[in-house]
């Protein structure tokens, strides 16, 4: 058995010719009256009978409004990808999301040749094909960092601007035969595009496990990738009763096994026929697909390939999709649904999960959580999914992504009550907001979700006047281990609602926060590019500045490492959290001083704008090796010892946030984050490869921090425990996780071990007057 649980597809596989384009334009028209999925087109644009397929294509999207289509296959030898990922990006937008790329590494090399293209080996096209599908993510990826620069043999990119990225993210279907193709196809493609005709059973068996292989051996999930098919001698008028020749139901008896048995799951008919494309469309596919859910629904077994997945030696037993509540079922997605790239990483982690389910209700929450404790595999809670510290998706376990439960809502403008859903962004809120007047401070990035940020601390553009978000949280909504959903407030729960601000991820999924926000328009909102080549006195400057600086302002300083022969260069962003322009210009000249100014703004701005959210896609393209700490001031020392990393070359970013203020107006016992004496939080960044350097220098500064924020750290060290929550706050943590959370289901986020019988008793003590 080798189904792959994808959705069953048809469409057609049309000839683009040139003596009558009227006629494959209508054959289009017709596949998609037909109620099919999508049409295709060769492409041989050294055959001059044929019309040029890019621009067939075009047309044909233009005359469509549902279907969608693709080349089948596109010569990557005439069509290079850093030009043809703009024009696939360009015309996904304009069909608005209903263009695929079946891409070819070449063929009939006199042809291409005769057009000006490079003839190749087959092995040097397998490598040139590989080297295009990185240069086509790379353009579309738009939210990475810098320019795309690719040092390929092949399709070499010394620097070009990211961009546009595609409507939506585009299917890479690849024709392949030969072993290296077939290893590229489970490496890298989402389909596998081959001709019926052009190999018998056991070659496609073959080629099916060697997909499956590489797929495995490069830590992906083989039912990622569609497994397509091209049908050429086809008819359903014939009496020969010959493959796929004859009425509709003998073609549903013989497309079954080549589904249930081989994994196919789209089929593209490759003849001009209107009579057969409407058989297709109103008999062939809707008999099989009835065919294929009964197959699957009496099997009672979960889809998937059982060669190299089943045996991969480190695979473990996969959640019971067969104990998934009903009620579950529609939120549920899977490695082969389509929507699975879209929910499978965070922002700065890939991952890859068996399933995620997105609640839209509590009552949902709570079945989900209640199912995923009886399943033997990881457990990770998503809220906006930018997850730097890693903790928001996992491999071959449950992921609750509460995206779909997004709602800001304003309950009372008079005492600036709101209430926010954990899936909602800040961006989001803050445009919510706006029309009211009022503001919450949190982070630096719109697109960073609600539940995450205002669970741990929130160090946000208007911290040192208004303090943290958790200073504002009133009353958190929860789902307990147990599946229980509790309303916390300073009167009932009183120790879960002082442990859910700072420590929220360790005590269940909240489902809902109330904050009190406050009176905010406009802000003043100031860019510095400053030349950081002498790095330590910058930074010791700007430290003393914040701390000698009104409340109403917040710094934050990033310092990023030369490159290119250019010196090393400090961004700083400063926010002045009001209106009065003449006291913001007073409180801002000041850092005109720090250094070397290359680039400066400053504009009076409404809250939202520095906000914004980008709408990037989560592809685990961030920086994930963080480390973080808190500093009380930026002493000279600290300096020295930031700008000698900096200098190193091994760290990408270190970045400086003002606190200090308002957030050390607050009890440090107050809530969960005990740190109210500090007036400045560090983050150092790297690539994986350079995190043993990272840690080395970061050793060297360590004696100068006091605490951790925990949102910015992906070390996973138990000793980091000590750093976030230093005595007696971990006591009093550990005490009330022992209540709420005693077998320990929510253990990703920095897990904190339950107090057991034998340890100190003073900590329960402790916990009866907490909050």
């Amino acid at each position: 058995m080798a189904d792959y649980g994808h959705e069953i597809q048809f469409g057609t596989f049309l000839t683009p010719s040139a003596q009558d384009p009227d006629h494959v334009v209508r054959l289009a028209e017709l596949t998609e009256a037909a109620g099919l999925d999508l049409t295709t087109f060769q492409d041989h644009p050294y055959n001059s009978d044929y019309l040029d397929t890019w621009t067939l294509l075009s047309w044909v999207a233009a005359r469509t409004e549902r279907l969608r289509i693709s080349g089948n296959v596109l010569s990557l030898p005439l069509r290079p990808p850093a030009v043809l990922a703009r024009a696939a990006a360009s015309l996904d937008r304009l069909s608005h999301g209903r263009f695929e790329l079946g891409l070819g590494a070449g063929a009939f090399w006199d042809g291409v040749e005769g057009m000006g293209a490079r003839r190749l080996t087959a092995g040097q096209g397998v490598e040139a094909l590989r080297e295009a599908i990185d240069v086509l993510r790379g353009v579309w990826d738009e939210t990475a960092p810098g320019p795309l620069r690719h040092d390929g043999t092949y399709y070499p990119v010394p620097g070009m601007r990211r961009g546009p990225a595609p409507a939506h993210d585009i299917d890479i279907w690849l024709g392949a035969y030969q072993p290296k193709m077939l290893a590229l196809t489970g490496q890298q493609a989402n389909g596998w595009l081959p001709t019926l005709e052009y190999l018998r059973s056991p070659d496609r068996v073959t080629a099916n496990r060697l997909i499956d292989e590489a797929a495995v051996a490069a830590g992906r999930d083989p039912r990622q990738i569609r497994r397509l098919l091209n049908l050429f001698t086809v008819d359903v008028s014939s009496r020969s009763r010959g493959f796929l020749q004859g009425p509709p139901r003998q073609w549903v008896e013989q497309l079954l096994p080549l589904v249930v048995e081989e994994g196919f799951s789209t089929f593209l008919v490759g003849r001009d026929d209107p009579r057969l494309i409407q058989t297709l469309g109103q008999e062939i596919a809707p008999a099989l697909r009835e065919a294929v859910a009964k197959e699957r629904a009496t099997s009672g077994s979960d889809t998937g390939p059982t060669g190299a997945l089943a045996a991969r030696p480190d695979a473990r037993p996969g959640p019971d999709r067969a104990a998934l509540p009903a009620s579950l079922a529609a939120r549920a997605v899977q490695p082969g649904d389509r929507e699975y790239e879209d929910v499978r990483h965070s922002y700065s982690w890939p991952g890859a999960p068996a399933l995620v389910i997105r609640p839209q209700t509590a009552a949902e929450v709570a079945a989900a959580v209640s199912y995923a404790r009886t399943q033997d595999v990881p457990l990770s809670v998503r809220s906006g999914g930018h997850g730097i510290s890693g903790r928001s998706t996992n491999d071959g376990g449950i992921v609750i992504d509460m995206s779909r439960m997004n709602r800001v809502e304003v309950l009372d403008r008079a005492t600036r009550r709101i209430r926010l859903e954990p899936g909602a962004r800040w961006g989001q809120v803050a445009q919510a907001l706006a029309p009211y007047g009022l503001a919450m401070s949190a982070g630096d990035y719109g697109d960073v979700g609600v539940g995450g940020l205002a669970t741990t601390a929130g160090i946000g553009y208007l911290a040192r006047k208004h303090g943290l978000t958790i200073d504002h949280v009133v009353a958190v909504e929860i789902v307990t281990a147990d599946g229980r959903l509790l309303r916390v407030d300073a009167e009932h729960h009183p120790d879960l609602f002082w442990a859910v601000r700072g420590a929220g991820g360790n005590f269940g999924v909240v489902t809902a926060i109330e904050l009190d926000a406050y009176e905010v328009d406009k802000v003043v909102y100031a860019h510095l590019v400053v030349d950081a080549t002498d790095t330590a006195p910058l930074l010791h400057r700007w430290g003393q500045l914040v701390e000698d600086a009104p409340r109403d302002l917040t710094s934050f300083l990033s310092l990023f490492p030369g490159r290119r022969g250019n010196p090393p260069v400090a961004q700083v962003t400063l926010v002045y959290a009001g209106d009065d322009v003449e006291a913001a210009q007073s409180a801002l000249s000041p850092f005109l001083e720090i250094g070397p100014i290359l680039d400066t703004q400053a504009q009076l701005v409404p809250y939202p704008a520095i906000v914004a959210p980008s709408g990037n896609k989560h592809r685990g393209q961030g920086l994930n090796d963080t480390r973080s700490g808190l500093l009380h001031h930026i002493t000279p020392q600290a300096a020295d010892l930031a700008a000698t990393m900096m200098a190193s070359g091994q760290v990408m970013i270190m970045q400086f946030r003002s606190v200090g203020a308002a957030v050390n107006d607050v009890a440090a016992d107050a809530t969960a984050y005990p740190h109210r004496t500090q007036n400045f939080s560090v983050i150092a960044a790297t690539v994986p490869e350079r995190r043993a350097q990272l840690d080395e220098l970061w050793a060297e500064l360590y004696p100068q921090l006091d605490g951790l924020y925990l949102s910015f750290e992906s070390d996973t060290d138990p000793a980091r425990l000590s750093d976030a929550w230093p005595e007696p706050t971990l006591s009093r943590l550990r005490a009330i996780k022992a209540t709420y959370d005693p077998t320990n289901v929510f253990n990703r986020n920095f897990p904190i071990p339950p107090a057991s019988d034998t340890d100190d008793e003073g900590a329960d003590s402790r916990d009866d007057d907490a909050g």
